[in-house]
């Protein structure tokens, strides 16, 4: 008995630290998948509710990974001379986002309205020209959607609204357009006389595509400028157009 119970003791070392290893590599599965949910997407190796199903199954592996790890860290926890304490650790850390970043998204989305259509004028939004062809297959139609619509995004975001810029047309304009380089959007037209610019931005991860356009409005020695940013997909944008929009008009006066 003392021959077996010596060899119990000199295996349970092993024996966690193999566990916590292989709760690790499962860590390790899970973010990848959640990697390759949204860029697959982007790729175009499957449809983007495919991602989201994918995005789901990997955050609730992270779950169970994350409850998987809590007590491996107790029982290999510094001073028990058990092993595994840093792939627990590990597989912790690389759970955390995996789960928390979707959980955050599902929090978002239901703090703001089911939108995708943001303007800093909702009663005359900007209208696309040169974008429409683009979004002849896009799900959302081009036309702005209504009244509706514009009462949400006031109660919502009260912040978006039309900037003035100390500058003449000429002036704005060229910065309105140095603007949309900076911000990395893809320019698909550019009409000077008319004051209207507009461009295509791709989301991060999932890579849609949301079309932008600017408009500019002479008011004396002053410029008027209004932006639209509107989702080709979706029925909820999560509050990205109008993220979109404000890191715009930052840009533009600073």
């Amino acid at each position: 008995m003392i021959d077996v119970a010596f060899t119990s003791s000199e295996q349970e070392p092993r024996i966690l630290r193999r566990v916590a290893l292989g709760v690790a590599v499962l860590a390790v599965v899970f973010a990848l998948l959640a990697a390759l949910s949204g860029l697959g997407s982007r790729w175009g190796l499957w449809h983007f509710r495919t991602g989201f199903t994918l995005l789901e199954w990997a955050a609730y592996g992270a779950i169970a990974v994350a409850l998987l790890s809590l007590p491996l860290l107790w029982f290999t926890r510094p001073g028990t001379g058990r092993g595994g304490f840093a792939f627990a650790l590990l597989a912790l850390i690389i759970a955390a986002p995996v789960f928390f970043v979707p959980g955050q998204w599902r929090s978002t989305a239901g703090d703001v309205p089911p939108i995708h259509d943001i303007t800093t004028d909702p009663d005359d939004p900007p209208e696309f020209v040169e974008v429409v062809p683009l979004r002849a297959d896009a799900p959302n139609p081009v036309e702005y959607p209504g009244p509706e619509v514009a009462a949400q995004q006031r109660q919502a975001y009260p912040d978006i609204r039309p900037l003035v810029l100390d500058l003449s047309p000429d002036e704005a304009f060229q910065r309105a357009l140095n603007a949309v380089g900076e911000m990395g959007w893809e320019l698909v037209g550019v009409n000077s006389e008319e004051g209207r610019i507009e461009a295509t931005d791709r989301t991060f991860w999932f890579g849609f595509r949301d079309d932008v356009v600017i408009r500019l409005t002479p008011s004396g020695s002053r410029t008027i400028v209004d932006v639209r940013s509107k989702s080709r997909v979706g029925g909820s944008d999560v509050g990205t157009n109008a993220e979109r929009i404000r890191n715009y008009l930052e840009r533009l006066t600073g």
